[in-house]
């Protein structure tokens, strides 16, 4: 699938809603196929499924002693907080098996099987730059992680702990990335060490027989230039030879992976089909259409495997986060864009309350109409074949009259159909009323009179096709107005 939407679903808190429900512990057997069934009436692709690997004791105790885990999980439930919400990150991983709070792997291979009958794909999460700190290999395999020296423990307790040892105490390094202090609850995997390139290919090749797809966290902290930048430790590739060898046995297997500091071209270009475009993200929240145009500017082979977001776990969520016309201005230009469309459990509804990747239960909140209204509309309009067939050019704006500076404001880009079918969408991202005229270039419009319909309001013109290709399609929008037009 060319530009597929994928739907992103916090496993463990979702189970634990419907074993409140259902007065007993639900695995992943239990989730309802209606549930599945809303998941394809949607329009959506992909499934991914959030922390649904093994947790241990040793990083549950540490999110429960976190002062700052405490205060948010205590301030998201209020008086309703109890003990056992916090169970511990996801992404302290003691084993690539599934969680058996959960089920076990025939229950995914299940879920799998149920998800494929409904036209779906299943994602899964690999943490391949840290460990829980009571992983097993901690006791087998000490040499597959980063070590520092007591030196190191004093001068900076946040990034190291000692550790008893059948053969006495070792002082570990915790997990992290150059420019903040390491997650307490993790150990730092040693890619200077061969046979750890070898446990985690192996550990690949376990998530690669489960899913379709795999979401690979913080992705490049192993490349080696970044692994020698923050450890100081020399390290042969893994990510080339780690996907060519998995793809040899699982040649439509997908690899999306979570990547900062401007290193997604080079992740691409190491075999991830998609990576994160955080900065799409950044630019819309700056709220200035002139860093969101500069951003479509890349060529497609690069836009084209870029999963765009408006949330998800790591993020606030988006009905928090922006004003709302800013909110509906931002998804049409990310989720009308190419490449992966990434939405998060809950975006749809409009909910507000972001839940950390310490906890195992969350908050009911109740449904946002207008929001549910303009998501569902945006989906049904993802849904079309255009999307995914169709070819999409960024389109120019120019100036309405002489001094008139808003066009600038204005982002326009259009999807072109194999039927001829044509879709513009535009969008006046800004704070202030503006006016333009967007350039079509398409002559095929010439000696016809066309009618814009908007997929996303009951708004629609008839304009003559000639004097659309001569002069452009004039627009006049209020502060973050946007159209999507189906030109008939």
């Amino acid at each position: 699938m060319i530009n597929p939407s994928l739907y992103q679903i916090n496993t463990r808190v979702w189970l634990n809603r419907l074993s409140q429900k259902f007065g007993r512990r639900a695995t992943l057997d239990d989730i309802p196929d209606p549930e599945l069934d809303q998941i394809v009436h949607w329009g959506f692709d992909w499934v991914y499924f959030l922390g649904v690997w093994q947790t241990g004791i040793m990083a549950r105790d540490i999110s429960r002693a976190n002062p700052d885990v405490r205060k948010e999980a205590i301030e998201l439930f209020d008086d309703e907080f109890q003990e056992d919400y916090i169970c511990g990150s996801c992404f302290a991983v003691t084993g690539y098996h599934i969680h058996e709070n959960l089920g076990d792997n025939a229950a995914m291979l299940r879920l799998r099987d149920r998800l494929h009958q409904r036209g779906l794909k299943l994602m899964l999460d690999f943490v391949p730059n840290h460990t829980a700190p009571d992983h097993p290999w901690v006791q087998t395999n000490p040499d597959f992680y980063v070590h520092g020296t007591q030196a190191d423990l004093e001068r900076e307790p946040q990034n190291y702990i000692r550790i008893e040892l059948p053969t006495g105490s070792q002082i570990f390094a915790h997990g992290r990335d150059p420019y903040f202090p390491g997650w307490s609850d993790t150990l730092q995997l040693n890619y200077g060490n061969p046979k750890l390139q070898e446990g985690m290919l192996a550990e690949l090749f376990n998530i690669a027989h489960l899913c379709d797809g795999v979401r690979c966290d913080m992705a490049m902290l192993i490349l080696p230039d970044i692994f020698e930048q923050t450890w100081g430790i020399p390290v042969q590739p893994f990510w080339p030879n780690a996907i060519s060898q998995i793809k040899q046995q699982h040649p439509d297997l997908i690899f999306m992976a979570e990547v900062y500091w401007d290193l997604e071209w080079e992740l691409q270009q190491r075999g991830f089909n998609y990576t994160y475009d955080k900065r799409l993200y950044d630019r819309l929240h700056q709220q200035q259409a002139v860093p969101v145009r500069e951003n479509l500017y890349a060529g497609l082979d690069f836009q084209s495997k870029l999963a765009r977001f408006m949330e998800n776990h790591d993020e606030p969520r988006a009905n928090a986060d922006f004003p709302l016309r800013v909110h509906e201005a931002a998804a049409i230009l990310a989720y009308f864009t190419p490449g992966l469309h990434f939405f998060h459990q809950g975006q749809l509804q409009g909910w507000s309350k972001k839940i950390s990747m310490h906890l195992c239960y969350a908050p009911e909140e109740a449904t946002v109409p207008h929001i549910e209204r303009f998501y569902h509309q945006l989906l049904d309009s993802l849904a079309l074949d255009i999307f995914h067939e169709g070819n999409w050019q960024l389109l120019e704006c120019v100036t309405a009259w002489k001094g008139n500076s808003t066009w600038n404001n204005f982002i326009a880009f259009s999807w072109e159909g194999k039927d001829e079918r044509l879709l513009l969408i535009i969008v006046n991202y800004a704070s202030d009323r503006g006016q333009c005229y967007v350039q079509l270039p398409f002559e095929s419009l010439r000696g016809e009179t066309y009618r814009l319909q908007d997929l996303m309001s009951d708004i629609s013109y008839d304009r003559l096709g000639d004097n659309l290709v001569s002069r452009g399609l004039y627009l006049d929008l209020p502060a973050w107005g946007y159209h999507v037009f189906d030109v008939n």
